[in-house]
Parts: C-alpha cells; sequence; structure tokens
C-alpha cells in the first residue's frame, strides 16, 4: 500500500520534462519485489499525488485527513493494476476517476461512513450515491468518444485542455519528443472529434437523428449556418442539442468538454484548482471571466454566424438563437414565460452537467427589460413551491445571517417570498440584505449576507436558473437545489444534479386573480400561457 505523504518534488520538473516515461516507471513495477519497485511508486505519485488529492477534497468536499486516505487507495488501485501489466498511458485522469468511485464507494458503505463522517455531506459522498450516474446526459457522447481513445491521445488532450499544461509535459510523460507529440495532439483532437460524431449516429433515438448527424456536424465545424431543418430538429430533440453543444466546444474550451465527460462530479471545481487555467496566458477559469466577455456560458455558441466578438456581450436570446431556436415565435413564447432577459440575466440552457428531464418552469422570477413581453423591470417576487414535495422554501426561524431553510406548507408568509435577480443572487423579501447561501455549510442551505459579484464569496450565494427549473449553484453547477425528505421541515440541501421533479422549482404565476394561489391552481398550461401572451404581443 502506497504511503499517503510521498516526497513531492517540484513537477514539471525544472527543464519541464520528465526524465522517464510513466510507462517507463511502471515497468519497473512489473515483476519486481517491493522494495526495488519503491523508487518508481514515489516517482509516479510525486509526479500525479497533488492534483490527484485536490480533487480528493473536492468529491469529499472536505480538505481533512479523509482526502489523504482517498487519494492513496486511489493510487494503489491503480497502481496494482500496473503491476499486473495495464499501460499507464493517460495516467492522470485513471487517478482522478479512481478517486471518484472511490468516494462514491465507501459512502455507501455503512461500516465506513460510519467512522468517516465527512462521506455524509451532501456536497460529497452522500450526493454522490444517490446520483444516478456520474456521466452526465449532456456529456455522454464526448465520454463514450474519449474513452475509445488510445492511451497517447488521452494523455495529450488531458495535459493540454484540462490541465492547460505545456505539450513538453505530456511529451515527457509519453517518453516522445515535442515535434512528434504536436501532431499526435492535432490527430487527437480529430480522432476525439470524430468519435463524437460517430457516437451520435451511433445512439440516436430516432431516425431523423441519424439523418441530420452530418447536417450537424459539418456547418458547426466549417463555422456556417445550419440548415432551417436541422434548426427545426433541435428545437424538438433534446438529444441533438446536446450533440450541438458536444461539438461546439471543439472551437474552444474543449479542456471543459473533456472533464465534464470524464469526471462528472466535481468538473469546474477540478479545471479551476489547475495552475496552467489561472496564469494570464492559458485558459482562462469560469471564475476570472465573470466580469468580463471571457465567461464561458452553459450553452456555448452555436454555430459560428452568431459567435459574440471577444470583449462583446452575449445575451440569453443570442445562446438560443446560436443552437437552432431560431423562430423569433419561440424566442417570444420563452420571454413571455418569464425565462430569458436580455442581460447576462437567467442563463437558458441547463448546466453544462446535463439536461433535466421535467417539464418547463411556470414564469420564472427574472424578468426581460422593457418592451420584451412587457416584463417588468425589477425581480419580481415569488415563491418557489418544488414540484415534487409541493412544499414550498422557508426561513427555519428568523429571518437573520446562518438561519436554516426547509420545506414548508405555502402560504402568504413574506419568509417564502424571494427574488431571483439578473445577477443570480436569491435575496429574501424578509431580509433584504439575505441571500441563500449553499456553501458555507458543507451543501446545506442557510441564509447568508449577499455577496458583491466580485467578493470571493460570490458563488457561494449565486445561482443559475434553467429552463426546467433547477437552481444551479456556481461554485459547482453539476449540484442542483432540493431537499433531504418530501416532508415540511425538511432541510434544503444541494445534491447531484440529475433532472428529477425533486430539484425543480416552481414560481408563482407573473399574473393571478388570486395573488396567494400557486400556478397549479391554474387550468392554463404554461405552455399554453407563453403561446397567449406571446400571440398578444405580436
Amino acid at each position: 500500500m502506497p504511503t499517503p505523504h510521498p516526497p513531492r518534488p517540484p513537477y514539471p520538473p525544472p527543464g519541464g520534462v520528465p526524465e522517464e516515461s510513466d510507462e517507463g516507471l511502471a515497468a519497473r513495477l512489473r515483476g519486481r519485489p517491493d522494495g526495488e519497485a519503491a523508487p518508481s511508486v514515489a516517482l509516479l505519485m510525486a509526479r500525479h499525488w497533488q492534483p490527484v488529492h485536490e480533487y480528493a477534497a473536492i468529491c469529499l468536499a472536505s480538505p481533512q485527513s479523509i482526502a489523504d486516505m482517498v487519494t492513496a487507495a486511489a493510487f494503489h488501485q491503480v497502481l496494482d493494476r500496473l503491476a499486473l501489466g495495464e499501460p499507464a498511458a493517460a495516467l492522470r485522469p485513471r487517478l482522478l476517476v479512481a478517486v471518484r468511485d472511490t468516494v462514491r464507494q465507501w459512502s455507501t458503505q455503512d461500516r465506513i461512513s460510519g467512522v468517516l463522517p465527512e462521506l455524509g455531506k451532501p456536497a460529497g459522498g452522500r450526493g454522490m450515491r444517490t446520483a444516478k450516474s456520474m456521466t452526465p446526459e449532456n456529456r455522454k457522447l464526448a465520454d463514450r468518444s474519449f474513452q475509445a481513445l488510445p492511451g497517447l491521445a488521452r494523455c495529450l488532450l488531458w495535459h493540454t485542455e484540462v490541465e492547460a499544461e505545456p505539450l513538453s509535459v505530456p511529451a515527457g510523460l509519453l517518453g516522445m519528443d515535442t515535434v512528434t507529440a504536436t501532431a499526435a495532439l492535432e490527430q487527437a483532437r480529430d480522432k476525439f472529434r470524430e468519435g463524437c460524431v460517430h457516437a451520435h449516429r451511433e445512439l440516436a433515438p430516432t431516425k431523423d437523428c441519424r439523418f441530420y448527424n452530418r447536417l450537424l456536424d459539418v456547418p458547426i465545424r466549417r463555422g456556417g449556418a445550419l440548415l432551417p431543418d436541422v434548426q427545426q430538429h433541435l428545437t424538438q430533440c433534446r438529444y441533438c442539442r446536446n450533440a450541438a453543444e458536444q461539438l461546439s466546444h471543439f472551437e474552444g474550451g474543449l479542456g471543459v468538454l473533456i472533464a465534464e465527460a470524464v469526471l462528472g462530479w466535481g468538473a469546474r471545481r477540478y479545471l479551476d484548482t489547475r495552475p496552467g487555467r489561472t496564469q494570464g496566458d492559458g485558459p482562462r477559469t469560469r471564475g476570472s471571466a465573470r466580469h468580463g466577455a471571457g465567461r464561458r456560458r452553459l450553452l456555448p455558441r452555436i454555430p459560428a454566424q452568431v459567435r459574440r466578438a471577444p470583449g462583446g456581450p452575449r445575451s440569453s436570446r443570442t445562446l438560443l438563437t446560436g443552437v437552432g431556436v431560431a423562430s423569433a415565435g419561440l424566442i417570444a413564447i420563452m420571454l413571455a414565460a418569464g425565462l430569458l432577459s436580455d442581460d447576462d440575466g437567467v442563463d437558458p440552457a441547463a448546466s453544462a452537467t446535463g439536461g433535466g428531464t421535467g417539464s418547463p418552469m411556470p414564469p420564472a422570477v427574472s424578468s426581460a427589460p422593457p418592451g420584451t413581453a412587457q416584463l417588468p423591470n425589477a425581480p419580481r417576487q415569488t415563491r418557489l413551491r418544488n414540484a415534487d414535495a409541493d412544499l414550498c422554501l422557508d426561513i427555519r426561524g428568523e429571518p437573520k445571517a446562518k438561519a436554516g431553510t426547509e420545506l414548508a406548507e405555502c402560504s402568504s408568509d413574506d419568509t417564502q417570498q424571494w427574488s431571483y435577480e439578473k445577477d443570480g443572487l436569491l435575496r429574501s423579501v424578509a431580509g433584504p440584505d439575505l441571500c441563500l447561501d449553499s456553501h458555507v455549510d458543507a451543501g446545506v442551505v442557510i441564509l447568508g449576507k449577499c455577496a458583491d459579484d466580485d467578493s470571493k464569496r460570490a458563488d457561494d450565494v449565486r445561482y443559475d436558473l434553467t429552463v426546467q427549473g433547477e437552481l444551479l449553484p456556481r461554485w459547482d453547477e453539476q449540484l442542483a437545489l432540493t431537499f433531504t425528505t418530501a416532508d415540511a421541515g425538511a432541510d434544503i440541501v444541494v445534491k447531484v444534479r440529475d433532472g428529477s421533479d425533486e430539484q425543480r422549482w416552481l414560481t408563482d404565476p407573473v399574473a393571478s386573480a388570486n395573488p396567494g394561489s400557486l400556478s397549479s391552481a391554474e387550468t392554463e398550461t404554461p405552455g399554453a400561457r407563453a403561446v397567449r401572451l406571446a400571440e398578444e404581443e405580436a
């Protein structure tokens, strides 16, 4: 069993290239006594320990000693397989996946979780235990394609795109020169894209999806416009919308796509820990670009004719147009339903971790500018009723900082009134300086002080609202606001996003004869109401 604290020399080495490839070190493990294999084990752990340990802390939502235990267990599993003859190419993503799977496995075993309470955090082991899958629905094509690549290609793509390291680093890990690695990297990108296209065709649920396979891929590849028939198909087919979104990452943001496809849980937080992504000349992290034009949206630009210029703002309407929702009538419908805002407001797409399966949310709490479907300027006050529990989000006790939140019978109390603002704050009407904080208490949602957008805690109190009615905390958009049990008094927490009704929140209708009633009391469906409003506006 490897020790939990191996020596950690600077990595990459001063020259930028490891002295011996990972495969060369792994070869020394095979058929050697433990004493002779120890130097190779130490070198492999020195190269990969720190990022793997950081990901373990993310998966556990805890930087404590348990992260050391999980990291050591992951190395033990992977190094044992190397000793039995498995190749060592693309070792980093294998170790990270081993960490994720270890946390999930341990959290399901009462004997282990009983002595390691850190595994019970909603944003950690407990959330992973309840997740249906570690691969987001809208990353399955990319995951299938990446896993089918040779180890050499996976290593090059992972270290250059995800880790944002110089090409010399994966070249050294593979024992090749940088000239050869450059050519191999280009081939790896091409093969990765071809694999996504092939997977889209192979897994297509209908004949239409297979028919539109190349009609979808070629225009995105060339930066041209999608055909009207393809655009119309995308408005109706979630599977093909997900495929188009994944293909769009090949024009930028490939590291995000790969990390989310391979890791799923905590992928964006892992990206934010990568030194190469925080350097001025490296890829931007989501947090560093939030205030400028560089912030990567949940739904990238598709196709090129709606591509925003660097430095220019991008609206929610542009995003939807980019994926083929080109019909002005459909955009008007969505605006009438209160789901979109014009300038950097509610994100109209689901997070980059998969589309939900719930029905569209009733009119959302955000608003569009004047003249857009005649929606109001100020954020609208509304209750948030859970679609599964049929109970409302409430404050436990007095509205003050660190007060808990819970499910309660829906009422007219101001503690059940919330406003969702265009910067992502979910503000309490009962305490206007208080917002929902999903991070300070290990994933249990409490009231906290509303933080400025440039604060270190900005993402802790901000959420992206999807068209399914999910509220995704910006500190990890693979999580969603939900409850512990579907009973009055149950805690509000964040769990792995799974698209279920438990994670959908309905709002009061925009206009109602009885302000105290919820949208469920109406006979007109949200979709029908949206169509009617759009027609009246036209």
